[in-house]
């Protein structure tokens, strides 16, 4: 029950709604403040009324009965204040204020009510206008009112108080006086400026009803207590002015007759009529709130305002408000005032521009015929409408009749011409624009391809050809969020017209889009329509876009808008996309794909193509086109529909790929030989062969020293008295040999040196050769490796001078000189299959043996020759021995 009770006493307004901290403007005696609904963000107008509004100005009357009446007085305006809300709840039409939330008391007394957003009351922008003037200012630059959200977020709102928005606002405002008039049946009462508002779309709006009541000639019988002229005429002074009855608006049928009209209504419209022109925006009447003063003013013809003294005006009147409307409502007889249906249809509203607001108020009332006719004439005259008047009125009213299908492109048209006339139309397009161009096809659209409302066809198309002008007054989140679904949309659309529309207008939006977007959304769907499509043109805008997703420009394929029609048309020129928007995956694994299923061989679809490859030759690897893109290239330039200058267009690309390819290859070639140089320079290739030489294979690359090439020609020592070979490396000195007990072995036995005087007697096949010490420096000779194996690898000319070695007996001697010559004892073995075996010498202690010799080709290839290659001599006659080593040398010498 607490809670409850607790819950009871807790505002509803404070509960629900976040209002702002500080006032936007006053109003009386209530302070605006702008205020947005907690649960769904709907923005309202919070009025608030103060009771300590009323304490200053009781000073020490409130004890005794002096206190009694303050306080009965009080109550007076409270109860008068709180019939003014529940009259806005009563009253329900365009021209009245629109009640959001019911009046209701605050914690510290006051009261509280929420209407529809308003930017000020008509006494604020009028006050305004006066600061301007007494500043020094232009009086025509619109009103400024920097106004403070509910999210504390501050902003400007502009208003213009001209001519048309004069003429509208008068003409709303009649409009609600007979509402109140004839059909509410009540008076107002007390029609100042400060009883007029002006919501956020321009509008104008009724409001102040505390003086309101039924006028004494009612019939009908009405609930409201008449309104108490004799109390309400007299100024009190220990209440504000701005809550008591303004006699400077007031008709002389309150204050001087005591009698209650519609009329009197009339008076006062005709006072506010004239504040709007005079200079300051105030009545000519200037009673200063003093019922005396304001029937002295009255009584003279010169301060009664009249068409003799310009209505009391300080600034020239338009002529037919001077000639036919203020001698008719400016009057003291009630009789010969015009009534509020006969001042709509005054010569002061007899123009085009009211008139068309006029229609586009009653719009929805209008037939089919007459709307289309309506708005097929409007954007002749939207250039000559005040811009607020566009952005406030104008758009808003278009932007609710696209619930009309049949009208639907018509009014976007109208639209966007506004757009394209407001100096900045960013806001007017995020707020208004774009959502209600996603109720009207997004989610209408829901329902799948089948069920498609092709009646609206034509009212994408406008949007799609506005694409331009849309990405220009939003921001990408805003234009991916609204825009790019209906993109897709088109693309999907069965209307080929709606498709093309759609892909001409990828250049416009790709620099809007995010890559990921672009890649994963807009291109899969432009990739289906490419493929599926068997439209000519299609195919060809296909191509196009192909192109300016690689990177391409509209430019590009400027050349092909007339291989369709046949005729040229005058293409603008697109600023070129210098950065490429698919990746090159994409484009060598989706793009090239789908150029080369292509079935058509149709110039139009050659050259589209054509224009695609140029833009994937600046993005794909050399490999890809060499591998994938020529060939598709040759196959295209091969087709029997193109002329000769196309055939040479396909000709040209080819060439400059087929160089690029060129180019870049021989790059890499150039770059791996200079690899190789580097890996195999002279000291690594020296060392290498090094390594070989271990194998006792002479090295011909080696370079002979100058020491070892003096030592070799002239027989000398090197200085240190070290024995080197041809490879320079110092040689160890020879161990005695040892003798060895016969085997089978590939390799000869060791031989025996002896002296020169019996090496010919004891062997007549032995030659002469020069000891290992000085053989080593010839690079056709194999260095000596060991005293005891001397010819491992034993060779010959010829296959059958192959023979293979036998032991010797050690030498006798530990050196041998330089200067002599010594003979190795030859002793070949006898065993052939071709000759008989020949008898053994007698200093071979070993019974002979011998093997077949292996292949001399594969050795002989590699240049090495052994120190032992004698052929072997028939048994009748020696054969001649070829000089070869040292002695072919001598013999050259």
């Amino acid at each position: 029950m607490f809670s409850s009770a607790l819950k009871s006493l807790t505002s509803n307004i404070s509960a629900n709604y976040t209002v702002s901290s500080t006032p936007t403007s006053i109003s009386g005696a209530w302070k605006v403040y702008d205020g947005k609904k907690k649960s769904t963000g709907k923005a309202v107008s919070v009025f608030i009324f103060d009771r300590k509004l009323l304490e200053p100005l009781s000073g020490g009357l409130s004890r005794g009965s002096g206190g009694s009446s303050l306080r009965k007085l009080h109550d007076e305006v409270i109860a008068r204040i709180k019939k003014e809300a529940n009259l806005l709840a009563r009253l329900r039409h365009p021209s009245i204020l629109e009640l959001a939330e019911p009046i209701e008391d605050t914690r510290s007394g006051g009261l509280m009510f929420a209407t529809e957003p308003i930017t000020a009351s008509l006494a604020g922008i009028l006050q305004e206008k006066d600061d301007q003037e007494r500043a020094g200012g232009v009086a025509a630059r619109p009103s400024r009112f920097v106004i403070e959200e509910a999210d504390g977020q501050k902003r400007r709102r502009e208003l213009e108080i001209d001519e048309l928005e004069i003429q509208k606002g008068l003409l709303q405002i009649s409009q609600g006086l007979e509402f109140l008039h004839e059909s509410a049946g009540l008076v107002h009462g007390n029609l100042t400026p400060q009883a007029i508002y002006v919501n956020v779309k321009s509008d104008w709006k009724i409001a102040g009803f505390g003086f309101a009541g039924p006028p004494d000639d009612s019939r009908g019988q009405s609930t409201m207590a008449p309104l108490s002229l004799s109390e309400a005429i007299y100024h009190d002074p220990r209440l504000p002015r701005s809550i008591q009855l303004d006699l400077e608006y007031t008709s002389p049928d309150f204050a001087m007759d005591n009698n209650i009209s519609t009329s009197a209504d009339m008076f006062s419209l005709g006072l506010l009529l004239l504040a709007l022109y005079n200079a300051p925006h105030t009545s000519p009447i200037k009673a200063n709130s003093n019922l005396s003063t304001y029937k002295k003013l009255f009584s003279s013809s010169s301060t009664t305002p009249s068409i003799n003294n310009n209505f009391l005006s300080s600034r020239p009147l338009p002529s037919d408000l001077k000639s036919a409307v203020l001698p008719r409502l400016i009057t003291r007889r009630p009789a010969q005032r015009m009534n509020a249906r006969e001042f709509q249809q005054s010569a002061f509203f007899d123009n085009l521009l009211v008139s068309s607001i006029r229609f586009l108020d009653a719009l929805p009332a209008k037939t089919s015929n007459e709307k289309s006719q309506f708005m097929r004439g409007l954007p002749k005259i939207l250039d000559q409408f005040p811009k607020s008047v566009l952005d406030k009125k104008v758009l808003p009213a278009l932007l609710d009749e696209t619930k009309d299908r049949e009208l639907l492109s018509l009014i976007l048209q109208n639209v966007f011409k506004i757009i394209q006339t407001l100096p900045s139309g960013q806001r007017a397009m995020s707020d208004k624009i774009l959502p209600q161009l996603r109720e009207t096809f997004i989610n209408g659209a829901k329902a799948g391809p089948a069920e498609r409302d092709t009646v609206k066809e034509a009212g994408l198309a406008v949007v799609l050809e506005n694409m331009a002008l849309i990405g220009d007054n939003c921001n990408g989140k805003e234009f991916k969020d609204y825009m790019l679904p209906m993109i897709i949309l088109g693309l999907e659309s069965p209307t080929h017209a709606v498709v093309d529309k759609s892909l001409g207008c990828l250049p416009t939006i790709l620099s809007t889009l995010d890559f990921s977007s672009i890649k994963n959304e807009l291109f899969p769907t432009v990739a289906s329509v490419f493929s599926k499509t068997s439209s000519l043109g299609l195919k060809v805008r296909g191509l196009e876009a192909f192109s300016i997703l690689c990177g391409g420009s509209k430019s590009d394929n400027a050349d092909l808008e007339d291989d369709l029609d046949g005729a040229m048309t005058d293409t603008k020129k697109t600023k070129a996309n210098n950065s490429t928007v698919l990746d090159k995956y994409t484009v060598q694994e989706k793009v090239v794909p789908l150029l080369k299923a292509m079935k058509t061989k149709e110039p139009a679809v050659m050259m589209a193509a054509l224009a695609v490859f140029k833009q994937v030759g600046k993005i794909a690897d050399t490999e890809f086109l060499a591998m994938e893109a020529l060939p598709i290239l040759w196959s295209f330039s091969l087709g029997p529909l193109l002329n000769l200058q196309q055939f040479q267009a396909f000709m040209d690309l080819i060439k400059a790929l087929s160089s690029r390819i060129e180019q870049e290859q021989i790059r890499k070639l150039k770059e791996i030989s200079s690899t190789s140089n580097r890996s195999m320079d002279p000291v690594n290739t020296k060392d290498l062969m090094n390594m070989g030489s271990t194998n006792g294979l002479p090295n011909g690359n080696e370079d002979v020293g100058e020491n070892d090439f003096e030592r070799l020609v002239l027989g000398k020592k090197i200085a240190n008295g070290t024995n080197t070979d041809m490879l320079g490396e110092a040689l160890q000195p020879q161990a005695q040999p040892q003798s060895q007990q016969p085997g089978f072995s590939w390799h000869s036995q060791p031989l025996t040196t002896v002296p020169r005087h019996s090496t010919a007697a004891l062997n007549p096949q032995s030659r002469t050769i020069t000891p290992d010490q000085s053989l080593g420096a010839f690079t056709s000779l194999s260095p000596a490796t060991t005293p005891t194996n001397t010819y491992s690898n034993p060779m010959s000319n010829g296959i059958n001078s192959f023979t293979p070695m036998q032991p010797s007996k050690p030498s006798p001697w530990p050196s041998i000189p330089a200067h002599q010559s010594v003979q190795y004892q030859h002793q070949p073995p006898t065993f052939s299959i071709s000759q008989p075996p020949q008898q053994s010498q007698a200093t071979n202690a070993f019974s002979n043996f011998s093997i077949a010799p292996p292949p001399s080709t594969g050795i002989q290839r590699l240049g090495i020759s052994t120190l032992t290659n004698a052929p072997m001599p028939p048994p009748s006659k020696a054969p001649q021995q070829k000089k070869s080593g040292l002695d072919a040398y001598e013999s050259l010498l």
